[in-house]
């Protein structure tokens, strides 16, 4: 196994995942440097939200930023892109190898004769069972939510009701 930084492939996946912050890195990979202001002019969010996106960029270590004066220019790092791109290829490698054992198998069953066929449903005059509808999927289940600290068990931590005391006096409308 290929020791990689799991990490630093955790960082580079996550900045990935957002199509803006790809656009930025296509954007990048057409022109040597860019401004931020450049680099924000095509999305339609405000330069704020777009350096948050070059925050995790950078953090990423995917993009470096230089400041001349006022203006900051960024510039793609491909560096990191081709140690995912290695980390990509070592499972490229092990799906290829899975999917041509499954071609073979596959040719080896054509060859060996026609694929075993299921039987053929009876008509509606000997099976008198109702057509029916395909059900819909279940839900997805949610995940569970995080605990509190304070409560590790996961009980309801809400105030404690008075027995003793009788309600107040209703109020005045």
């Amino acid at each position: 196994m290929v020791n990689y930084k799991p990490h630093h492939l955790d960082g580079i996946f996550a900045a990935l995942s957002d199509p803006t912050r790809r656009a930025v890195l296509a954007r990048l990979s057409e022109a040597p440097e860019l401004s931020v202001t450049a680099l924000a002019a095509p999305f339609a969010m405000s330069l704020p939200a777009v350096l948050k996106h070059l925050d995790v960029l950078e953090v990423a270590d995917l993009i470096r930023r230089r400041k001349s004066g006022r203006t900051v220019s960024c510039r793609l790092n491909a560096a990191p892109l081709q140690e995912a791109q290695r980390w990509l290829a070592h499972y490229e490698r092990f799906w290829s190898d899975r999917l041509d054992a499954l071609a073979r198998y596959l040719a080896e069953e054509a060859s060996d004769g026609p694929l075993p066929t299921l039987p053929r449903a009876q008509d509606a005059t000997t099976n008198p069972t109702p057509n029916v509808e395909p059900q819909p999927c279940p839900p997805t289940l949610k995940p569970p939510r995080a605990q509190s600290p304070a409560s590790p068990s996961g009980a309801s931590s809400g105030r404690r009701r008075r027995a003793a005391s009788a309600p107040g006096p209703a109020r005045k409308r």
